[in-house]
């Protein structure tokens, strides 16, 4: 055994778990969007999506050469099929294949005999784990006996088929999370938001110091204590935020949104009073669909009084 031998067999291993975890966790985050629970935090980057997609488009390429590679190797040099390195990582790979799969059956009769709900999401779950660790379990099983190397073409025709499946799961996840210029849209909004708890804080602490709501965003700004009013991050595209004193305690924050915002309903976005705590201001008060979105807000006196001279 050369060390090429050692580190491409180690290489073709690492890869292939790696991309293996990726898959599932790539059809984990389908099935939760499928059949999504109303407690369950839901991600507007799509973060779990986007990781698993990134290591397969870089890891199972890398695999897939590699074990061309090794296969064709061992076609032109067949002592190499008794080489230890691969040898312990295929029956290793085996040994984890059947114990993962061995572990998912026990989860599923542990559920069912324990009365609990087999949800279409669980059981998806559990059928997406033996079905891909099953096929990895098969694979191997038939390399230690040689069914690849003496059938290149059956061989060719598991790669065009894994690769056809790997391709349409990564295309999934674009439907799902949508196009990076989608994904910068969501962090455009999601910086919009925070400016704009930013700005009702300062509108907040202006009337606690003066008695009365500004006028307009530029009597919030105070060099001296370094008050800057934010500003659209999208302010180059014709996007601003705008300000309106509607009355002694009420005014109107406005700003342009890219995406409709996750669980936003058709008239969610309503008057709020300003009665809970001052840097404790809820997630719902700023759901928004696309497009110009104006929250109204009401001052509560008695929950936020002027400051004393």
């Amino acid at each position: 055994m050369s060390p090429k031998d050692f580190f491409l067999w180690l290489a073709a291993m690492v890869t292939l778990y790696v991309s293996t975890i990726s898959l599932l966790a790539l059809y984990f985050e389908y099935i939760d969007v499928a059949f999504k629970d109303p407690l369950a935090y839901s991600d507007p980057y799509s973060t779990g999506i986007r990781l698993a997609i990134a290591a397969l488009v870089v890891l199972f390429p890398v695999y897939i050469l590699l074990t061309r590679v090794l296969n064709q190797d061992i076609r032109k040099n067949p002592a190499k099929r008794d080489l230890g390195i691969r040898r312990w990582l295929i029956f290793i790979t085996l040994f984890v294949a059947g114990a993962t799969i061995i572990i998912d059956l026990i989860v599923l009769i542990n559920a069912f005999l324990g009365g609990e709900e087999l949800t279409a999401g669980f059981l998806l779950k559990v059928l997406a784990v033996f079905v891909v660790i099953g096929d990895i379990f098969v694979y191997y099983f038939l390399d230690m006996r040689g069914v690849w190397e003496r059938n290149e073409g059956y061989s060719k025709l598991i790669m065009w088929i894994v690769s056809a499946v790997i391709l349409a799961s990564v295309i999934g996840g674009f439907f799902i999370m949508g196009t990076p210029a989608t994904q910068r849209e969501l962090r455009y909004d999601s910086q919009k938001v925070n400016d704009l708890q930013n700005i009702q804080y300062q509108v907040l602490n202006y009337y606690q110091q003066k008695k009365v709501l500004p006028e307009t965003l530029e009597a919030l700004e105070d060099p001296l204590v370094g008050s800057i009013v934010p500003t659209d991050p999208q302010a180059k595209d014709g996007f601003a935020y705008t300000y309106e004193k509607v009355g002694a305690l009420e005014f109107k924050l406005c700003a342009t949104f890219n995406q409709q915002s996750t669980g936003f309903q058709e008239g969610a976005v309503k008057p709020v009073l300003l009665s809970v705590a001052r840097y404790s201001f809820e997630s719902e008060f700023w759901m928004h669909d696309a497009g110009l979105q104006c929250f109204t807000r009401t001052i509560d006196p008695e929950k936020f009084p002027v400051f004393k001279d």
